[in-house]
């Protein structure tokens, strides 16, 4: 029986079902408690910090000998900006923690960190984009010589002579709103000190527990041996956990300094505050067109607000930096120009959440398709054809090599299982009683499983991609996989018990995980940006392998056959083409027990096994039927739809998961989620109350089919998958907006589509609120 591509019921669930997962908050214990004090105000000078007597809290002052958070790109265009883990002088956003209260309970702490008042001396903070940029506009850092933190730039030769040759030339200015992951989980960490060896074992809420040791380290000045980190179950992380974040590197010194356990659980209000946010983009496009709809040249200025401070490790250029160099996607063009900024603003930092850049950039290429397609009378499906990558491998006008892919097929699969022609007689149909329906279309490709090469080429001072995986067959014939990796809710332990499964011929309850825990498992890089399953995959299929190898090997000669002969399956070691075999129980004991009988091997089975690929890019194509009320403004989602190439399927149930997961957050971001500011820089969408996530109600079911493109750069075969619902969603639903308002010309560049804008957008078309019952 092979694993490999059965809907395995998830390991991980029953535990998590039934009330037996462990997260950080269960996890407190007689911890003291800490509430971190944060500033009220976006920008000032720190004046003075008024204490409760007899109260425990630190400032920054205190702190002075812990180095600030500082990550670093080695390229000339890059600022490299350091963050104070408590603010001493300055302040550069709302909600940016200033002291630290310590006290026996959460209630206590909290009413003590109600009493320490923070004098600000107030000055004007920038907000927006457009006013960091602006000439003369004071700097966010005074150290710096404008609000720009990074710059990518380039131009192909024949750029301009692609706009000469131009039979239409479409220019569009595209917005997307910031956005927060909003975990089911907030943050939180428990730091416990242990007398006897003056260690600190910090228990949090993260997705790259390695790396927060490291930083920890380095900013604490204690070697890393001193530091363990456990990522226990965590409830969501979507990006905004892998960072680096002032209340750890705080929690494990209070540890260290007042030689007791300490606990920090975060509020909602804390996360929308100060935890990073994600997408504040706004992006100008020049398209250049041949008359038939060939896009022969893109020129784009490509600007994103970073925050206040740099996101550890990956910093500030991650959004900027990959939109600079995927924002083609599937398209086949030449020409090409870009100028990316990473520009610093008085409000919370930015950091990858889920899909990172893709969203935006997937979201204005799809903009760009549809409205050229109008201008040149052409249909949407059609420019599409003439567009897409089809042709294998192809090099981007920015140096990206994409492996084998279905662009073009997975469109045209998804054009008729939504039978495009009925759909559009019905439109016709409803159109004429007033009811207003759309079919919106988002084509996209996603980099997925990319090892180092791909950091290191961004200059990255911190060079992450490579995974370690160790596997161990004990004598009875279990298997323990430690992973560098650090699953929070994707039934990764599964699919890697199942390809583990197949290499060693053994059932997946066989085989136990342990993750997100430094003293147990090898240096890795946690799980982030659709590559636990390509690269983390990787490493197991091969330290498995090795594992089988060896198994192999003593089933030969302890049946007196050729290693070549023997096969590995539902718990045998068999000889083909023989009635001769062994249980594989039977072959981990004498690999132990009788080791001396094994000339040239180690005892035991123990393996080890390192992958880093260049990466891989899956492919989707995404389409929404929507229904917008002319009155309200409301957009009801009729049928989504999905058909994505993710190569082979370890777990079909889990990528379906993960892909109607994603779809609903796309949906948010087409639809719904928005975090605002005012202009003094006050976050105004503090609670769920102002900031809508998705419910039931605005999500349909997810239509999903699969195709299957077998890629040879990757050695499971598995492309990445975790972030395509939430790339290629927002685009297929704005899209669809625009369609079923295309009767009064509106067209929509700006995310989310609140009803607020749409019903804006058609005041401004001269629609009456009561057109629909005409």
């Amino acid at each position: 029986m092979n694993w490999i591509g059965r809907s395995l019921p998830r390991l991980e669930d029953p535990s998590l079902l039934t009330g037996g997962g462990s997260y950080v908050a269960d996890r407190v214990g007689q911890a003291a408690s800490v509430r971190f004090v944060r500033s009220p105000l976006a920008c000032g000078t720190i004046a003075g910090i008024d204490i409760p007597e007899g109260a425990t809290v630190f400032t920054g002052r205190d702190l002075t000998e812990v180095k600030p958070i500082r990550p670093i790109l080695h390229r000339p265009d890059y600022v490299a900006i350091g963050q104070p883990v408590l603010a001493i002088d300055r302040i550069s956003f709302c909600g940016q923690p200033v002291a630290v209260v310590i006290a026996d309970d959460p209630a206590l702490a909290e009413d003590i960190a109600e009493q320490v008042f923070v004098d600000i001396d107030a000055t004007d903070a920038i907000v927006e984009l457009d006013d960091a940029l602006a000439p003369g506009a004071a700097t966010i850092h005074p150290d710096t010589a404008s609000n720009v933190l990074v710059e990518g730039r380039m131009r192909t030769a024949g750029l301009d002579a692609a706009f000469a040759d131009a039979a239409q030339i479409v220019e569009l200015e595209l917005r997307s709103h910031r956005q927060s992951a909003a975990p089911m989980e907030n943050r939180g960490g428990v730091a416990a000190f242990d007398a006897a060896t003056g260690r600190v074992t910090l228990t949090a809420s993260v997705q790259m527990p390695h790396m927060l040791r490291t930083g920890i380290a380095d900013a604490l000045g204690m070697a890393e041996s001193e530091l363990r980190v456990i990522a226990p179950d965590v409830g969501g992380g979507f990006g905004q956990k892998m960072s680096l974040f002032p209340e750890y590197i705080v929690l494990v010194w209070l540890a260290r300094a007042l030689k007791r356990d300490v606990a920090w659980i975060e509020d909602r209000r804390e996360n929308f505050l100060a935890s990073a946010h994600g997408r504040d983009q706004a992006f100008s496009l020049r398209g250049a067109f041949a008359k038939d709809g060939r896009l022969l040249g893109l020129d784009a200025d490509l600007r994103s607000n970073v925050g206040a401070f740099s996101c550890y490790p990956v910093t500030c250029g991650v959004e900027p930096l990959m939109a600079f160099a995927e924002l083609p996607g599937p398209y086949d063009f030449s020409e090409y120009g870009a100028r990316s900024r990473g520009v610093a603003t008085n409000t919370c930092m930015m950091a990858p959440y889920r899909g990172v850049s893709r969203p935006m950039l997937t979201f204005s290429m799809e903009r760009l398709m549809d409205v050229a397609a109008k201008r040149l009378g052409i249909d949407a499906v059609d420019i599409r054809r003439r567009n897409l990558i089809n042709a294998f491998p192809h090099r981007s006008p920015t140096g990206l090599v994409y492996d084998e892919g279905s662009y073009l097929q997975a469109m045209e699969v998804a054009v008729r299982t939504i039978e495009l022609p009925a759909f559009r007689a019905r439109q016709a149909e409803l159109r004429g009683r007033g009811r207003y329906l759309g079919l919106g279309l988002s084509v996209f490709s996603e980099r997925t499983g990319y090892g180092t090469p791909a950091y290191a080429a961004r200059g990255m001072e911190i060079v992450p991609g490579y995974e370690i995986v160790d596997c161990t067959m004990d004598p009875s014939g279990d298997v323990v996989l430690r992973i560098g990796s650090s699953p929070h809710g994707q039934g990764l332990k599964t699919s890697l018990a199942q390809l583990v499964a197949d290499e060693l011929g053994i059932e997946p309850k066989r085989i136990r995980i342990i993750s997100g825990d430094t003293d147990a498992t090898p240096y890795g890089w946690g799980t982030f940006a659709s590559r636990s399953m390509v690269i983390a995959g990787g490493a197991s299929k091969l330290a498995a392998g090795r594992v089988a190898h060896k198994l192999k090997v003593i089933a030969a000669k302890l049946m007196e056959a050729s290693a070549d002969s023997i096969t590995l399956k539902d718990g045998w070691a068999r000889v083909s083409h023989s009635n001769q075999a062994m249980e594989i129980g039977a072959l981990a004991r004498a690999a132990y027990h009788q080791s001396h009988r094994f000339a040239g091997l180690a005892p035991g089975l123990h393996e080890s096994a390192v992958y880093d690929p260049g990466g891989t890019f899956s492919n989707a194509c995404h389409i929404a039927i929507v229904e917008v009320d002319i009155e309200t403004g409301g957009v009801s989602i009729e049928r989504f739809l999905v058909v994505e190439d993710a190569g082979v399927l370890i777990n079909p149930m889990i990528v379906d998961g993960q892909i109607t997961g994603g779809v609903a957050q796309g949906i948010a971001n087409a639809l719904l989620e928005e975090m605002i500011y005012d202009d003094a820089g006050n976050l105004l969408t503090v609670s769920f109350a102002d900031y809508l996530p998705p419910t039931s109600a605005e999500v349909p079911e997810i239509e999903i089919v699969h195709m299957e493109t077998v890629s040879p750069e990757s050695v499971t075969h598995a492309k990445g998958v975790g972030e395509g619902g939430a790339i290629g969603a927002p685009a297929a639903v704005v899209n669809a907006i625009c369609d079923a308002l295309s009767p009064f010309g509106i067209e929509l560049f700006e995310l989310p589509a609140t009803p607020q804008r749409i019903r804006d957008a058609l005041r401004r078309a001269g629609v009456s609120p009561h057109a629909q019952q005409a």
